[in-house]
């Protein structure tokens, strides 16, 4: 709300002060109650459960004797000369965005699923089909079908959000259905070292287990985001959680609904962030865009004459306000038509045009034989922690998504400082804000950070949600 206030000296000044007088912004009241709002969200925000099958081998597995009181237990545990399999569920949360039964939710909540099932707050449940899934982003779409009208909810503008304003979150927390928190949005634009297109939104709503994939809420009752992620010591809430903005999960449901696939726009080049120093030397009061330090031959980027060492400040019309943000907005952009970039070669502004190609999202060779390598990697241990690679048979065995890497943590020692902190069948991403993909990459960046003797901070994958920990790395 604006309110334009005017202080009046006596009668021959109050024009003038009237004319003076600056518009002054106010933030908007604290909301009485969320009541109303979780009346109308509530019924488009759905329970996800899923189920998959893992194979077991038991063939060497002992038979009861005959005739034991046990014998009637060989079905389940012993004797058995086959493979048999055990369904693993898990529970997260989604939203329903049209009447056509599409409903939005993580990719980590249904990856590798064989069964998907959705429940709404009145006990109604549905076999859901997978429409698709971005691991780069953890958004996927589900589709149900009930022969009736399904309740939905919009989608709002992420990018006009402010810090500081009130949201709530719908879903599911540890299963208790649906379950309403509220907080404030704690900043913008954040960076978890979690992919290419990182731009969380930080709110402080208590955000646990079973809300992955449950939206975000504005007070106008939009969805601004969807909740992926925590950051907390102990795996459940303290108060810092991320989600992606609307504006990029609604961009990639639409394609996974349109498509069943992502369609990334490509540029091909290779930005590096620009400091205040570079921006000086660029001529810029303060630091922005992003600084080309290479271009990839036969390119969009290449055939439309972007150069190293071009500082873009502006596709499409639109500001780049940081070079992590380069990535986002290619992807978003559209592909096969002309986009015009504002660049500054040499201190002077100048736009080219290039058209946007399609980005081809496989596994390069380098990363193919990168893998290979890390697969024959042996089992590391230090300061407690000891790690194995992930091999293709790791993978199959914990269900580890191809695209995850890191280090799987197979035992903690019970003395070490990580005992309570860091669990048996934990990915350890990144040590030192540094990724690592073996072992032996593992042992190197303990030992390098234990040089200093100074905390390091590990990034832990713990089933899909990631975790910072300070650990001491020659405890």
């Amino acid at each position: 709300m604006k309110t334009l206030r005017s202080l009046s000296l006596g009668l021959a000044l109050a024009a003038s002060v009237a004319i003076m007088t600056p518009q002054v912004t106010y933030a908007a009241p604290t909301p009485d109650g969320f009541t109303e709002l979780s009346k109308r969200l509530s019924p488009s925000v759905v329970n996800i459960s899923t189920a998959q099958t893992i194979e077991v081998d038991t063939s060497e597995a002992p038979a009861f004797p005959e005739g034991s009181p046990l014998e009637r237990f060989n079905d389940f545990f012993g004797g058995r000369n086959d493979r048999d399999g055990r369904v693993s569920k898990s529970l997260g949360s989604g939203f329903v965005i049209d009447d056509e039964g599409h409903i939005v939710t993580n990719n980590h909540v249904i990856e590798d699923a064989d069964l998907i099932e959705v429940t709404f707050p009145n006990g109604d449940t549905y076999e859901a089909e997978l429409v698709g899934r971005d691991p780069a982003t953890d958004i996927a779409v589900l589709k149900i079908e009930t022969g009736a009208d399904i309740p939905a909810v919009p989608w709002g503008d992420s990018d006009s959000s402010e810090v500081g304003e009130w949201v709530i979150a719908i879903g599911n927390p540890f299963g208790y259905s649906g379950s309403v928190a509220a907080g404030i949005i704690s900043a913008r634009n954040r960076d978890i070292s979690s992919g290419n297109y990182d731009d969380f939104i930080q709110t402080d709503v208590a955000i646990n287990r079973g809300n992955s994939g449950g939206p975000l809420f504005n007070m106008d009752g939009e969805v601004i985001g969807v909740n992926t992620a925590i950051l907390s010591p102990t795996g459940y809430s303290v108060g810092i959680s991320f989600s992606v903005p609307s504006e990029l999960a609604q961009s990639i449901a639409s394609q996974l609904i349109e498509f069943g696939e992502t369609r990334r726009g490509y540029l091909g080049v290779r930005p590096q962030a620009v400091s205040n120093a570079i921006a000086k030397s660029y001529g810029l009061d303060s630091a922005q865009g992003a600084l080309v330090k290479s271009v990839v031959e036969g390119s969009p980027a290449d055939k439309g004459g972007l150069q190293r060492g071009d500082l873009i400040l502006s596709l499409g019309g639109e500001p780049l306000e940081a070079s992590r943000l380069l990535s986002r907005r290619v992807a978003e952009a559209e592909i096969g038509k002309p986009l015009e970039i504002e660049i500054l070669r040499k201190k002077k502004k100048r736009t080219i045009t290039v058209e946007i190609e399609r980005l081809k999202e496989q596994v390069t060779d380098e990363e193919k034989v990168r893998r290979e390598v890390a697969s024959g990697n042996a089992e590391r241990s230090i300061a407690g922690i000891s790690v194995e690679a992930l091999s293709e048979d790791v993978r199959d065995r914990n269900r580890i998504p191809s695209d995850v890497k890191g280090v799987r943590v197979v035992k903690v020692n019970k003395r070490a400082e990580a005992s309570g902190k860091i669990l048996k069948g934990d990915i350890i991403e990144e040590v030192g804000f540094e990724q690592i993909a073996t072992p032996a990459e593992f042992e190197e960046a303990m030992t390098a950070a234990g040089e200093s003797n100074d905390p390091v901070t590990l990034l832990i994958n713990r089933n899909g949600n990631y975790i910072f920990y300070a650990l001491a790395p020659n405890s």
